[in-house]
């Protein structure tokens, strides 16, 4: 074997930008639809932050007819003087990671961005970025490719394009196809992610466009009413309990903002933010007003005579049960989990909620004692049912039929190794036994169910725990669920690290996956976050030409593609099943690794996907016909 040599000559160094093109997951979490939309949110956050320092009132965001994107502030605008590196500022801070006005407490007190690299970031993952500067009376330019400036400077500065009286920054930005699994940003998120950054910063206006073909659409966000505004819109459809809760406070400079109220449904709904970053796992803020919160009810629950001297005090997920809450905090130089900010581990936010919690819905509690006993009613009907709950869990868990694979509808890979295997959720007994014959025993596993599951949105535990072709998945992941009142999920425990959902083409098959992944999104939702569950995406044709080779073709539109660019005769095969493949044909579509085609899922926007989950799902049928008649036109009608 040859020795591979180890020097000095080893060592790679990737200048300016080149690191970010390089590893771009690193920095802004994929190169699928989420890492592309946060290119956005990245040069919005600069804005926000501009916003925050008392600078900026207003923010153009704007889809462009070309696939750009156009975001625009009336800040002061990005400083264009001399930089001690002998560059315009701007130049050093688009072009240059940790370059930026963030890494002292100078020119911003609180920022969102992604730890001061933000706009170099996306100019880096950018085909093209220009950018326009309105500061002290003039407009000033600069134009980059793929991170590199393509403007010459004159003496070091950016050349001047025209005068002025306005203030700020415009930035447009072109994704590069080079990096981006797809370069289409995606409306929805975009514009739930606006509405939110509005309602975090009530003096501020957002202006929304879209001006991409066929889309045009403009909204202003302006939310006066702040997190109160927020609660309301994300309890809209529900009954309410009371009015909602607003307080806020300082302590040791974290500022801290706490919206909340309960209504008559029993789940809990409670959403975090630092800077204006949504922290989509929690962190030391929520812990902090968790423990406070839950402390206090009981408290008071136990002086009003509530709970008596023998009773055990309410559980947390009690006191929150029917809660809808958002804790916001202002903080100078936070730390966080991971380099895209989905956890807050400030020990000191911690200390600032629980404070402000105690001392202001004390305050709040005391003079408004009706909204305290419903609240504390909330908890008691919410232990009541987790008992009995708990109880039906218990009975369902010990009872023998529960045992690992006792069914024998599993057919399990030889493999223990969790990293390498992978179960694959088929529809059916015909499709299960093509699949059976079809995959790699080794690392592959095949669970067929019957038909369509029970809807978990629509059902109490009891119920989901007793259906058959659930307690199969739970028994057959090995790592639990968790849900509701208690948590036995493990993920240590997963025996697959894939789980990938086989159904037909066809809307049934749709209809199933739909279903299956309402129970995964809200029994096992950690498998998802971690990336473990997949769609198959089985062809829908097979052409045979007289001349030429067999192919696949996995929907309508490629078909027409190949209709347009093949000359000659061929024959069509439609599959309208998975059982009508026989085994070599599944395993050459859609179980061979080398071959097959994958769809993960993920969750971009939790807020978002609750919401849909609730309304497409639930039990509310109004909403749900409002959002068919909405998005009608974007159906795929399957001929």
């Amino acid at each position: 074997m040859a020795k591979i040599q180890y020097n000095a000559d080893s060592i790679t160094v990737l200048e300016g930008l080149e690191a970010v093109r390089k590893r771009p997951g690193m920095y802004i979490g994929s190169v699928g639809t989420k890492g592309l939309n946060h290119l956005i949110y990245e040069i919005v956050d600069n804005s926000v932050d501009e916003h925050l320092a008392g600078y900026c009132s207003e923010i153009w965001v704007i889809l462009e007819p070309d696939g750009s994107c156009t975001v625009r502030d009336n800040g002061r605008g990005i400083p264009v003087e001399m930089h001690k590196k002998g560059v315009s500022a701007e130049r050093v801070v688009l072009a240059t990671l940790h370059a930026g006005g963030k890494f002292d407490n100078e020119a911003y007190k609180t920022s969102g961005g992604l730890h001061g690299v933000g706009s170099s970031v996306v100019n880096a993952l950018s085909s093209h970025m220009d950018v326009k500067v309105f500061r002290d009376g003039k407009i000033h330019h600069d134009a980059y490719v793929r991170g590199v400036p393509v403007v010459e400077l004159e003496d070091g500065l950016l050349p001047v394009i025209g005068k002025t009286k306005e203030t700020g920054t415009q930035i447009n930005f072109m994704p590069d196809e080079e990096i981006f699994e797809r370069t289409r940003f995606k409306a929805d998120w975009l514009k739930s992610r606006l509405h939110e950054t509005a309602y975090l910063n009530p003096s501020l206006t957002i202006h929304y466009a879209n001006h991409r073909p066929g889309e045009d659409e403009v909204i202003d966000y302006h939310e006066p009413d702040g997190l109160t505004a927020y609660v309301r819109e994300l309890n809209s459809g529900k009954t309410p309990v009371h009015d909602p809760i607003y307080i806020k406070g300082c302590v040791d400079r974290v500022e801290v903002e706490i919206a909340l109220q309960f209504v008559d449904t029993f789940e809990e709904n409670l959403l975090g933010f630092c800077n204006n970053i949504f922290t989509q796992e929690g962190g030391t803020h929520l812990a902090g007003f968790k423990t406070k919160f839950t402390a206090l009810i009981n408290s008071y629950a136990r002086e009003l005579g509530i709970l008596k001297e023998k009773d055990n005090n309410f559980t947390g997920a009690d006191t929150r049960n029917g809660m809808t809450a958002i804790v916001a905090v202002k903080h100078p130089d936070p730390i966080f989990e991971g380099q895209t900010k989905t956890k807050l581990a400030s020990a000191d936010a911690t200390k600032a909620v629980f404070t402000v919690t105690g001392d202001e819905l004390t305050r709040y509690f005391d003079r408004n004692l009706e909204v305290l006993k419903s609240i504390i009613g909330c908890a008691e009907k919410s232990a009541k049912i987790r008992k009995a709950e708990e109880k039906a869990k218990t009975n369902m868990l010990s009872k023998s039929k529960f045992s690992f694979d006792s069914n024998g509808k599993l057919a399990n890979c030889e493999s223990r190794d969790p990293e390498k295997c992978e179960i694959f959720i088929v529809e059916g007994d015909s499709a299960g036994g093509s699949a059976k014959t079809a995959r790699n025993r080794q690392y592959q596993a095949i669970l067929p169910i019957r038909g369509k599951i029970l809807n978990v949105e629509k059902a109490s535990i009891d119920k989901v725990l007793a259906n058959a072709e659930i307690k199969t998945m739970i028994n057959s992941f090995g790592c639990g669920f968790s849900e509701g009142y208690g948590n036995d999920f493990d993920l240590s425990k997963l025996r697959y690290n894939k789980i990938i959902l086989m159904t037909d083409a066809d809307v049934d098959g749709s209809h199933i996956d739909t279903l299956l992944l309402t129970f995964l999104y809200r029994f096992m939702p950690e498998l998802i976050y971690n990336g473990h569950v997949y769609i198959a995406m089985p062809p829908l044709f097979k052409v045979i030409p007289k001349r030429g080779e067999e192919q696949y073709l996995y929907d309508e539109k490629e078909l027409e593609k190949y209709r347009k660019t093949h000359t000659g005769e061929f024959t069509l095969q439609r599959y309208k099943g998975l059982g009508e493949m026989d085994a070599s044909q599944l395993w050459e579509t859609t179980l061979d690794p080398e071959r097959r085609v994958l769809k993960q899922v993920e969750i971009e926007d939790a807020r978002m996907a609750s919401e849909i989950t609730e309304m497409l799902m639930g039990s509310e049928v109004g909403p749900r016909r409002e959002f068919i008649y909405q998005h009608a036109d974007e159906a795929e009608i399957d001929a």
